[in-house]
């Protein structure tokens, strides 16, 4: 069931490098957030209320709600188009992000460690790139955050990627960094929103201090 829903979270990367609106960059945030859930669910070797309530509040809580909420909030406070406007073609995306994956797959069979999933390595490698590719290839700084929250999807998903028991120090550290980038990419973007009508990485050469 757990290699079900990592191919779930990978055909995800595959729908976002052809996604031309905003609004689906945000619903892809939130089907990530909730796969989580049940990846983290099922990877637990003991169950208690406190790790429930943990993997509640990282995953459906701040992954698939409040963070794709603010981001939606952000959008329409700045009147931001909701066209995402990539460099690159979506077909040229497409075939770019499914080579990561296939590359991903060849490097996880080249590594001998019967204490690494490598389903788990795949997945998480291929996020991790699949968010830098976002943030390069996308023209709107409301973009890269969202690139930036698929490369913290990633890492999280690479910290279950080393054993069946969940990190519990490392995934709150992470869920703390989530919370404030985005608090302060959030803050730095509706400044920008006051000075740009439409926020784009190339009017971001015209700033002065």
């Amino acid at each position: 069931m757990t290699d079900i829903l990592l191919i779930m979270f990978a055909m995800t990367l595959l729908y976002m490098s052809i996604a031309n609106r905003l609004l689906t960059y945000i619903r892809i945030l939130v089907f990530q957030g909730f796969l989580l859930f049940g990846v983290t669910f099922l990877e637990l070797s003991h169950i208690n209320v406190t790790n429930l309530v943990l993997i509640l509040l990282e995953t459906v809580v701040f992954k698939a709600l409040a963070v794709p909420l603010f981001l939606n909030r952000v959008i329409k406070h700045n009147g931001i188009t909701r066209v995402a406007e990539p460099f690159l073609p979506n077909f040229v995306s497409l075939i770019i992000i499914t080579l990561i994956i296939v590359i991903t797959i060849v490097l996880s069979n080249s590594i001998k460690d019967i204490n690494l999933d490598k389903t788990f390595f795949v997945v998480a490698l291929s996020t991790l790139f699949t968010g830098l590719y976002i943030i390069s290839t996308r023209r709107k700084i409301i973009t890269h955050v969202m690139g930036y929250l698929v490369i913290e999807n990633g890492v999280f998903i690479l910290s279950l990627a080393v054993g069946n028991e969940m990190p519990m120090l490392v995934n709150l550290g992470i869920m703390l960094d989530i919370f404030a980038s985005v608090l302060i990419l959030g803050v730095f973007f509706n400044k920008i929103g006051d000075v740009l009508n439409d926020p784009d990485v190339n009017q971001l050469r015209n700033l002065k201090d």
